[in-house]
């Protein structure tokens, strides 16, 4: 035979407070006892109350108590941050492994370089270049340099990666003095190689 119980109540009062304000206090009142008579189960959680206006000082203490008992939150690494980490790492190691086979120098924007490099289409042809370094970009391995030249009075850019197996030979010829990064400007004005 179905029989409905019920597990709490909760009384609500207003009082008006000394500025005019109601002041609203609400009390739970379990009913324990209906469920002893009538033979039913008492869960083992609490009823839940809402405190008093003049207790907000207590249960303010009370709440910064329960948070202080809260466990530190344990930090994870994120994948893609460990991933990336790792692949530096790698890069770094692959950057020093080729340093150490071919001797390198440092290639700055406003040196004049001369390269000898691999033809990809005939390995055996090796092909001279002559230019001035306008612009570097580094990157690890991927680390690559501008080179601008005169090709019959036009003038030429190329992109090289600084580690390429194509890259035989790198000779640094002339430094010249920049304030610089990117010698761009240098497109419109007239080619350093030619006072050479």
């Amino acid at each position: 035979m179905p029989h409905a119980t019920r597990i709490g109540s909760q009384a609500e009062t207003s009082t008006p407070s000394s500025n005019g304000m109601p002041l609203v206090s609400t009390s739970c009142i379990s009913s324990q006892l209906d469920l002893y008579q009538s033979g039913g189960w008492i869960p083992s959680f609490g009823s839940r109350c809402i405190s008093t206006v003049e207790n907000n000082v207590e249960s303010a203490s009370q709440d910064s108590a329960s948070v202080s008992d809260v466990a530190p939150r344990i930090k994870f690494k994120r994948l893609d941050k460990t991933a990336k980490h790792i692949m530096q790492i790698l890069d770094k190691e692959a950057v020093e492994e080729l340093r150490s086979k071919k001797e390198m120098p440092d290639i700055k924007p406003g040196y004049i370089v001369q390269l000898k490099v691999e033809v990809p289409e005939n390995k055996r042809r090796v092909s001279i270049l002559k230019g001035i370094v306008i612009a570097r970009r580094n990157a690890g391995l991927n680390t690559t340099f501008r080179i601008r030249r005169l090709v019959a009075g036009v003038g030429v850019e190329s992109l090289f990666p600084l580690y390429s197996p194509n890259i035989k030979e790198i000779k640094v010829l002339d430094k010249k003095k920049v304030k610089r990064a990117k010698l761009y400007y240098l497109r419109d004005k007239m080619n350093a190689l030619k006072k050479q």
